[in-house]
């Protein structure tokens, strides 16, 4: 519902009062109620506005780009003494204070009581002022309290005299809005952000004209259709307003006056003069009929030309109406110089009250939308089908946010891994494994550790005639080599090592890397095991414990996976977040809460393992034994610039954990395997784009858990018994469908829990409506 307002203060000065005040509302298209009184004598007020421009221009004139016009009736600022900022600020609140004041009048009261009593603050409003006087309409009535009241209701200033312009009836076929954009002088001014920002429009097709001569004007507005008329640069209203269209023309409306009657007769609408103290110009554009015109009503700073320009046409071209498009932008200058609140009493509209302002889309001839069909209120039973349906969601996401559905969240996420097309092996690693056998066959009678001194020397020897690119030893060495050649060997720049931090809850004291390895090439060998002992997190890095003899920030399979991009250009780095990238890729760290995962411990770098989709976690890679290393049975040829992991396979070594592939006590993958797969994820995801686990964030998941309670409240409406448990398990099925295809490109859905509301909405909506 849309009202207009028209105030009509009569013949009625300042100095003599409004004897005969009288308020016309029209809602809808009902006729209008008419509300009369009268405003007594008010001089103070002219005296105050009057000073307030003098203070204006004294204070802003010497510091800002002004784009007015020269005009020998201009106010001499230099003539002005003891100008000071605060009397400035002290007089625009009381100018807001004393109209106000003036407006409770007991005769003038009574009107705006009435009026009160019929409009709306969530309805938009038109406010047309007119009076005789036009140094009455130029102060800023946009002061009065009723604007503030009413958020939706903005001000525009009219002739006394106005009627209906004759147009022609061909309406605008173009289906876009027809703008003649005068960009006239220019000097000490920038017009060209108004045509960048002309050039911005939607469905605009802008004809621009730039110092233009006479003649090029009016050749432009006799020839061709506008529904817009737009002039930036220098303008002035002081004596006979004027627009500046070149540096050697000053053109009145009068010299205009029939070419503007020809282009208001063939459909203009709009006049946007985004120039200096325009008032004047509008004033002899409404004499011609002109529907609206957007003036600024005293001399204006380039910059808050721009903004407000820019503000309104965005506004306007989306379809929001013309006097809230107005007001918008109009607050938006509200403080946005030190102009402060004054700001926003510039801009100002012109309006014909016997036209309707037109929108962005009615401008460009495309069809008036019909206005939505009001819905019929709820019925009883829907309004609770509502309520349930939220009860149920709060409760599922109740149960989630406290981690009781944390197990359940993850066995799904378990199979949906499973389920996964194969993978081929990373054929960028080999893994050397130790197991019993190669253990029980050395017979160095000084052996500490899995492997002895000599024997990993041998293996080093050999490995290093393949040249590999990098070789990871996942085994403890927290002693110094009891063989020089061998300290020769581990200080080789391709090799890296690994401790085991310091863990105070778990009364771990942890174990110092290797003592020939700078901390350079020694990385953590810490995993991270959720509540049911499986691993499904990496730790890429961590603030070593103070204590710890373990002083690696970053994990060792980490540590690999960079040395190897190291030697093909790729540098690590963080983010300002403090997310881990490895050339363009970004490894974001999970959060307290991830998917399923529900307050866990976050700390450090962590992301969501990525398995590699294989029958068993230790088919990542071919594998060799130690003995057939030794014995000279692999080629070497096949290790050259590959990852060599070196790890203990042997189940005494104690190195054994529990994944999504198999339970603890059952299926179990050796900590070397594990760290193959943490180095393959990291560098499959910068070198071959593999997609790392992603999830949604917290309020997209909660909102996909929502959009299935309303889905099986749906179904309840429209299937019952048989029929609904069908539909149940086949969007069952449907929706544990996306979620294995979206798997397939790393995201971990809420599918658990969206199950849950939907089955669970339509068996309780369900039973509720037998």
């Amino acid at each position: 519902m849309e009202q207009r307002l028209l105030l009509n203060l009569g013949q009625g000065e300042w100095h003599t009062g409004f004897a005969s005040v009288t308020a016309q509302l029209w809602e809808n298209e009902q006729p209008p109620m008419q509300f009369v009184g009268s405003l007594p004598p008010m001089p103070q007020l002219a005296a105050q506005y009057q000073r307030w421009q003098q203070l204006y221009e004294a204070i802003y004139g010497s510091q800002s780009r002004w784009r007015r016009a020269a005009s020998p009736f201009e106010f001499e600022a230099g003539a002005l003494t003891n100008v000071s900022h605060q009397e400035f600020a002290t007089l625009c609140t009381s100018l807001c204070t004393d109209l106000n004041q003036w407006l409770m009048a007991a005769t003038f009261a009574p009107i705006e009581r009435r009026l009160r009593t019929h409009l709306s603050a969530h309805a938009p409003l038109q406010v047309m002022l007119t009076a005789h006087a036009k140094a009455v309409l130029r102060f800023p009535w946009r002061l009065w309290q009723l604007f503030d009241d009413y958020p939706q209701a903005e001000l525009s200033l009219s002739l006394p005299d106005y009627r209906r312009a004759l147009k022609q009836t061909q309406a605008n076929a173009t289906g876009t809005v027809r703008i003649l954009a005068v960009l006239g002088n220019d000097t000490g001014i920038d017009i060209e952000t108004d045509r960048q920002i002309l050039s911005q429009l939607p469905a605009a097709q802008v004809t621009l004209l730039a110092q233009p001569t006479l003649r090029e004007l009016q050749q432009q507005l006799w020839e061709s259709k506008w529904d817009i008329l737009f002039f930036a640069g220098h303008s002035s209203s002081q004596g006979k307003g004027r627009l500046q269209v070149n540096p050697t023309e000053s053109l009145t409306i009068e010299q205009l006056k029939y070419a503007l009657q020809r282009t208001i007769t063939n459909g203009l609408q709009l006049a946007i003069l985004n120039s200096c103290d325009g008032l004047g110009l509008a004033w002899d554009l409404a004499d011609l009929h002109l529907p609206q015109t957007i003036v600024m009503r005293e001399p204006v700073p380039d910059a808050i030309a721009h903004q407000f320009l820019k503000g309104f046409l965005a506004a306007f071209a989306q379809g929001t109406p013309l006097y809230s498009a107005v007001r918008e932008a109009r607050e938006k200058l509200h403080g946005l110089s030190e102009l402060g609140s004054c700001a926003a009493w510039l801009p100002v509209i012109v309006q014909n009250p016997a036209e309707v302002p037109p929108t962005w889309p009615q401008l460009a001839g495309q069809p008036v939308k019909p206005a939505p069909m009001t819905r019929p209120p709820l019925k009883p039973a829907q309004r609770r089908t509502v309520w349930r349906t939220l009860a149920l969601t709060a409760t599922v996401l109740a149960l989630r946010w406290v981690g009781l559905l944390q197990p359940a969240e993850l066995w799904a996420y378990d199979a949906l891994m499973r389920s996964r097309p194969a993978e081929t092996p990373d054929p960028r690693l080999v893994v050397v494994t130790v197991d019993e056998n190669d253990i029980q066959s050395q017979t160095a009678p000084n052996r500490r550790g899995s492997v002895a001194d000599a024997t990993l020397h041998q293996a080093l020897t050999i490995l290093a005639n393949s040249e590999p690119r990098i070789v990871g030893l996942d085994l403890y060495r927290d002693f110094p080599a009891s063989d020089p050649a061998l300290v020769a060997a581990l200080e080789q720049p391709n090799l890296v090592g690994l401790c085991k931090s310091r863990d105070a809850i778990a009364g771990s004291v942890g174990i110092s890397p290797p003592p020939e390895l700078p901390l350079a090439q020694v990385g953590f060998s810490d995993f991270v095991e959720e509540s049911d002992g499986l691993v499904r997190r990496q730790l890429l890095t961590l603030t070593p414990d103070p204590v710890s003899p373990c002083q690696s920030s970053y994990g060792f399979a980490a540590l690999v996976a960079i040395h190897y991009l190291n030697q093909a250009g790729l540098s690590p780095g963080f983010t300002a977040q403090g997310n881990l990238h490895i050339g363009d890729v970004v490894f974001p760290r999970l959060n307290q809460r991830t998917g399923g995962l529900q307050r866990i411990d976050n700390g450090g770098n962590q992301l969501l393992l990525n398995y590699r989709a294989l029958a068993a976690p230790d088919q990542i890679a071919a594998t060799v034994t130690l003995q057939q290393l030794l014995n000279g049975q692999v080629n070497l040829e096949r290790l050259r610039d590959r990852i060599i992991l070196i790890g203990v396979t042997a189940p005494s070594g104690g190195d054994y954990w529990s994944t999504p592939y198999g339970a603890q006590g059952q299926t179990r993958t050796a900590g070397v395997f594990m760290q193959a797969q943490m180095i393959s994820q990291l560098i499959s995801a910068v070198e071959d784009g593999r997609p790392l686990i992603w999830v949604w964030p917290q309020w997209a998941e909660a909102l996909c858990i929502a959009l299935g309670a309303i889905a099986g409240s749906l179904l309840a409406w429209r299937w019952q018994s048989a029929r609904l448990a069908l539909a149940c398990v086949l969007a069952t099925l449907a929706l544990g469908t996306v979620a294995w295809a979206v798997l397939l490109t790393g995201g971990w859905l809420p599918l658990l829990p969206t199950l849950l509301t939907l089955n669970g909405s339509a068996f309780f909506i369900q039973v509720r409506l037998r």
